[in-house]
């Protein structure tokens, strides 16, 4: 890239930001004399447009934070203590490998593997490790705690992670922005939005919370959490009794739809209205609106995330939703269909890359990592001996926390977690090995809410003594006998391995992006990459599994009201200046954050003598969680918004919102329904007697 500076030791390099969001921004990171000095969006990527959001422009202060851990780590207390003195890079790794190898001569499957999305990264994500854990044959990791009910879905209904471009959202006529606070954390779809709400676009927020998304939305729908599917079906049912159908569409495109129509009409808006808390009138306002774009042949879009995916029906709610665009062929439009995820789109080479083929025939056992809670307490064999965490910090983010913290604490489990900081799960390891940031590394990425593949080259040197986390699995590997030779491939190679020849390499290099081609309306004459290639509302391959091949809607384990113990519902979104539970640590971050809330309503806040700042005890059969309380009009009445996710040791007794979630899963894609929680809020002791 041309050098702009007066003095050459100035000079910026292209990259791509890892964090889990489906914005996948380009970045540029500018370097001076070796040291990372400024990180911006890249002009030159579309969707980035120069623009990031205010969690990574801070990304220097992430990397060069006076906590980074630039140095492996041995534990000297007690786990959960945070005691640790400094050793090598050699005594660590030869104690660990030999560690390993003695449970892997008793039984590999003994060994886990727990990593998440704390990098998107093809290469620092699963590609060296995935090969090291295939090669020792350690069990699977089920990676089910983000997404995995709407990936389910959209596979049963549209074929895949697939769906309309992002970009053409700025030539709807109405957005349905459902389950999602995309000022937050979807800041560049936010910015087409706001493009097309210029041109006339009307905009509806579909969520149980007003968010800053809702508010400036035309309208805001506040449901139930859990209750979506009842919404999309009245909607179906208004619009067949109007017929604002595209029956063309329907009878060429689809697959069910008489027993989709069947099924629909046994929900009229009072009988959804009724289960989603909501008036009639806006249903049927809803569905009018809907209904309208079909009849003025005005394309009509959904934006759908994850979060009305994290309850009990998660999966079939995804389902109801993403049948919607068919019913009126709003999929003719390229700026009409429904987006949740465009990750379906790109065309990774994942044996490649994570070489399932170490295995040789063997067939570990699967663990869920929703479930690591009862995984780690599990005492049926082969017991969990060996945890090996990268990428993911499951102390603070997986569900029932306290048992997750009764596994990590077992003094007969060997854990090693890879870190660039002392997390709470860090607390609990018997090593802690410095990894690399995204401004010290190679890496490919790429996306779910755009389709661009990106290319991260590595901006400065790993500081102090860390090492990206492919390096960490290629040393390992070399000290457990490991000798096939993909252990060697550097990473650069491998970011080439990512895409075979599917995206020119030379591109990446060039630009740092490259266009996935695809066609501006998909869908627009079927071609669905289902088994049938139509949008299947009735899908065969869950009818085989024993399951309805119909959506429908199937009530909360722990719904709203349905226990006179635990009357609220709580959900638990996340702050809006952390992403999951990194950037907790980014002193300027959580200074704009402030400290963990609950948000209730004025008339749940009144029955409990609750007022803002009050110390509150939010609890369940699981366990209890104190903070303050923000009486706010953000939180409906019976639905409390417990904001996350702090980390544990930051709260007030030394526990997060995790304490409360479930360790139940979805119907669809074994996932965790944080969503699905029922809860009591109290008053608790004076705010002076808290620690500070």
């Amino acid at each position: 890239m041309p050098d702009h500076s007066a003095t050459a030791s100035v000079q910026q390099v292209r990259g791509a930001c890892p964090h889990d969001c489906p914005d996948t921004c380009a970045l540029l990171t500018t370097v001076q004399d070796g040291i990372a000095i400024k990180v911006q969006g890249n002009p030159a990527h579309a969707h980035t447009d120069g623009v990031l959001c205010t969690k990574v422009s801070r990304y220097t202060e992430r990397t060069y934070h006076p906590e980074r851990i630039l140095q492996p780590l041995k534990r000297i207390g007690p786990k959960g203590s945070g005691q640790y003195t400094p050793v090598g890079w050699d005594e660590a790794l030869t104690d660990i490998a030999a560690r390993l190898q003695t449970v892997a001569a008793r039984n590999p499957e003994a060994i886990v593997p727990y990593s998440y999305a704390g990098t998107m990264g093809l290469v620092q994500g699963e590609s060296i490790a995935a090969r090291f854990f295939h090669a020792l044959g350690a069990s699977l990791l089920d990676r089910t705690i983000c997404a995995s009910a709407g990936a389910e879905g959209l596979v049963h209904t549209l074929g895949g992670k697939v769906g309309m471009q992002v970009q053409f959202f700025a030539e709807s006529k109405l957005i349905l922005i459902w389950g999602s606070n995309s000022i937050g954390s979807n800041l560049h779809f936010w910015r087409y939005v706001q493009q097309a709400k210029r041109n006339g676009a009307r905009l509806v927020c579909i969520d149980p919370r007003k968010t800053e998304t809702a508010e400036k939305c035309h309208e805001h729908i506040a449901l139930r959490p859990g209750t979506d599917a009842a919404l999309a079906l009245a909607l179906m049912h208004q619009l067949i009794t109007h017929d604002w159908l595209d029956h063309a569409y329907l009878a060429e495109h689809t697959v069910g739809w008489p027993e989709l129509r069947e099924r629909a009409l046994q929900w009229p808006p009072e009988r959804a209205a009724e289960v989603c808390g909501v008036p009639v009138e806006q249903i049927v306002s809803l569905a009018r609106d809907y209904g309208h774009c079909f009849a003025t042949g005005e394309p009509a879009a959904i934006r759908l995330n994850y979060g009305m995916q994290r309850t009990r029906g998660g999966g079939n709610a995804t389902r109801a939703v993403v049948s919607l665009p068919a019913l009126i062929g709003a999929w003719r439009h390229r700026a009409g269909g429904v987006l949740m995820s465009s990750s379906g789109h790109f065309p990774v080479q994942r044996a490649a890359l994570q070489r399932p083929d170490l295995l040789a025939g063997r067939g570990p056992r699967t663990i869920n990592m929703s479930t690591i809670g009862d995984a780690l307490l599990d005492t049926t064999a082969p017991q969990i001996e060996a945890l090996v965490v990268y990428n993911s910090n499951p102390v603070a983010v997986a569900p029932d926390s306290g048992k997750v913290v009764q596994g990590f604490a077992r003094e007969d489990l060997f854990t090693v977690v890879l870190e660039h900081f002392q997390t709470d799960t860090a607390d609990y390891a018997d090593y802690i090995l410095p990894a690399t940031t995204q401004l010290e590394h190679w890496d490919v990425h790429s996306g779910y809410g755009h389709t661009d593949a990106l290319l991260n080259r590595p901006a400065i040197a790993p500081l102090g003594q860390s090492k990206a986390n492919t390096q960490i699995f290629r040393e390992l590997a070399a000290r457990m006998g490991l000798t096939d030779p993909c252990f060697s491939e550097s990473d650069e190679a491998l970011c080439r391995t990512a895409y075979g020849d599917q995206v020119d390499f030379g591109t990446l290099l060039e630009h740092g992006f490259a266009t996935i081609p695809l066609p501006d309306a998909p869908f627009a004459t079927g071609q669905f990459p289902t088994p049938s290639g139509k949008c299947e509302f009735f899908s065969d391959r869950l009818a085989a599994q024993g399951l309805d091949g119909l959506p429908d809607y199937l009530p909360n384990y722990e719904a709203a009201g349905t226990s006179t113990e635990f009357p609220l519902a709580m959900i638990s979104p996340p702050a809006r200046n952390f992403l999951n539970s990194s950037f907790v640590n980014v002193t300027s971050l959580r200074q704009i954050e402030g400290e963990p809330l609950l948000e209730i309503h004025a008339d749940d806040a009144q029955q409990r003598g609750i007022t803002s700042g009050a110390v509150v005890r939010i609890f369940n059969q699981r366990g209890t969680y104190r903070c303050k309380a923000k009486v706010s009009a953000r939180a409906r009445v019976g639905v409390v918004n417990g904001l996350g996710v702090w980390w544990r040791k930051l709260g007030l007794d030394g526990s997060n919102v995790n304490q409360l979630t479930s360790q139940q899963l979805t119907d669809l894609g074994r996932a965790p329904t944080f969503y699905d929680c029922w809860v009591e809020v109290a008053l608790d002791a004076p705010l002076e007697t808290e620690k500070t």
